[in-house]
């Protein structure tokens, strides 16, 4: 089976110092889950994130390549080598991420089901009514007790376990083909991190 993702020899460094990630191989076919392992600070979040390009300003790939074949039907494409516009349309929509740290990747200004909802005007051309209805129905399935509430509150009136909930929903709720996610349950108490990776494998 030819897989969705295929990482090559990945080199990645900060500065002028030696590579921080050297020579990693990987790849992750349709269906299929990967796990990256290793000790804090081994580089399995610099590695995640040079997939979708957002490392720091700091991080430059050395070498290696990021080779996908979305189901979109485009072809073979080098991630390392795309414009940003190919880029931001491949973000979200046919690859997503759960960060580790959700409320470092919320706007404290926009209630989170704005946030979540935003996902599907920009990459899925939804209407306003019809990508509300989908992203209170993610909620539900994510484990919020109330959706309608959770779509109207702030980043800051809800728990972290909550706002992880939330990221999880913004990741999945465009159905991408493939999904990173950067130790999702951490914050997650038992019962609902295997309702939340339930979710994940459907």
């Amino acid at each position: 089976m030819t897989p969705l993702l295929s990482v090559e020899n990945l080199s990645i460094g900060f500065g002028q110092g030696d590579p921080v990630v050297r020579d990693v191989n990987f790849s992750v076919a349709a269906g299929e889950t990967v796990a990256l392992v290793g000790e804090s600070g081994s580089g399995k979040t610099v590695t995640c994130r040079a997939v979708l390009r957002i490392l720091p300003k700091a991080a430059q790939i050395r070498h290696g390549r990021m080779l996908w074949r979305g189901a979109n039907g485009a072809g073979e494409r080098d991630l390392r080598l795309l414009g940003e516009r190919q880029m931001r349309d491949i973000r979200g929509n046919e690859i997503a991420m759960i960060f580790q740290e959700p409320m470092r990747s919320r706007s404290p200004l926009h209630r989170i089901g704005n946030q979540v909802a935003e996902v599907l005007w920009l990459h899925g051309g939804k209407s306003e009514s019809a990508a509300k209805r989908e992203v209170l129905t993610c909620f539900e399935r994510v484990g919020f007790a109330d959706p309608e509430r959770t779509y109207k509150s702030y980043p800051f009136e809800l728990s972290g376990g909550m706002r992880q909930r939330a990221m999880i929903a913004m990741a999945m709720v465009a159905k991408p083909d493939l999904l990173i996610a950067d130790e999702p349950t951490t914050a997650l108490d038992v019962t609902t991190q295997a309702q939340v990776l339930g979710l994940m494998k459907d």
